[in-house]
């Protein structure tokens, strides 16, 4: 399995795959590479590069919680592009991971190519916040993967209508392991800690999304998201006419990505990035 060790000293589990234009996948708060295994059969005309946050997956946890940063993360990111020799990529970010990416657009634009952002933006609603901090470093009461697969169908039937059983038992494998003592985070618990001492001093993201203009941006929204708002969307393709936008129909937090609407706006932002155009 590929790893490389950070200037830090923490080893970082990546991924690397096919030939052609560079696209870093980067994942949500608590996930993994494997958040991009149902968007990589569309994503198979390109280099498809994924990796591990510090702390998550098959990477190493670190030392120190108050690494497991954006700004950490962000650094991880280029130090996994220079270890790979790659001077531009294309970010596909989902949650995390598109902050990380308008953090890069800040503070590296010339290492970018475009961005998708997938359910995220400039502006998280407070609901979503507070659900995700009902979950975030509480490891889960479910003795297997099958307990909890249905356990978690019956919680997003709502938001994610008509999502078979399945589709939630692929999800929680992803992102958990089962042990003889039930199924566990395959995370750091500390990223709890991390994201809350953080969150006292949040900025303002419109400047790091204004930062992307003019690469070929897009955003997926799923409809009934409680963490990214149809009118900061909105608001985000005020400021950027080029946006692709993407509203998925009974998605919520996050869109798996394979998707109609979704395949259709990566499909059109990777035709921009290949012929080098604003979206």
């Amino acid at each position: 399995m590929p790893h490389f060790t950070s200037s830090d000293g923490v080893s970082i589990y990546y991924e690397d795959a096919g030939s052609g234009l560079p696209v870093l996948c980067l994942s949500g708060l608590t996930r993994n590479a494997r958040d991009f295994d149902f968007v990589a059969p569309q994503l198979a005309g390109v280099r498809m590069i994924r990796m591990d946050y510090r702390g998550r997956g098959r990477s190493d946890h670190a030392a120190d919680y108050h690494s497991y940063s954006l700004q950490r993360e962000a650094q991880d990111a280029l130090e996994l592009l220079d270890h790979l020799g790659i001077d531009k990529v294309a970010i596909l970010g989902t949650s995390r991971g598109g902050m990380i990416a308008m953090g890069l657009a800040m503070g590296a634009k010339d290492r970018l190519l475009g961005v998708c952002l997938n359910d995220i933006g400039p502006v998280l609603e407070g609901s979503g916040i507070a659900d995700i901090l009902t979950y975030l470093g509480v490891q889960p009461d479910f003795r297997n993967f099958d307990e909890m697969a249905r356990a978690r169908k019956a919680a997003m039937a709502e938001k994610f209508p008509g999502v078979p059983l399945e589709r939630w038992r692929e999800e929680v494998a992803r992102t958990h392991v089962e042990t003889p003592e039930g199924v566990r985070l395959s995370y750091d618990p500390k990223l709890r800690d991390a994201v809350v001492e953080a969150s006292t001093t949040a900025p303002d993201l419109w400047p790091y999304f204004d930062a992307i203009a003019p690469l070929p941006c897009a955003v997926i929204h799923g409809a009934n998201s409680d963490l990214l708002s149809f009118q900061t969307v909105e608001e985000m393709k005020r400021r950027n006419p080029d946006l692709i936008v993407a509203h998925v129909a009974d998605r919520a937090h996050v869109p798996f990505l394979d998707e109609p609407e979704a395949q259709a706006a990566i499909g059109d932002w990777l035709q921009c990035l290949s012929k080098g155009e604003p979206a």
